[in-house]
């Protein structure tokens, strides 16, 4: 019994660790594009100046 336990907390560890990942690389792409799209609109911004 002890022997599948911890077979499913290994199992269960890279889930939990790849859920993470996926989220974290999930703001890193979103953060890129809220900076890209704001620098877009600062550009638009200067030439209507």
């Amino acid at each position: 019994m002890n022997e599948n336990v911890m077979y499913a907390l290994e199992i269960m560890g890279k889930g939990m660790a790849s859920i993470f990942a996926v989220i974290f690389l999930l703001t890193l792409i979103v953060m890129l594009m809220a900076k890209l799209a704001d620098n877009k609109t600062k550009d638009i911004d200067q030439d209507e100046a």
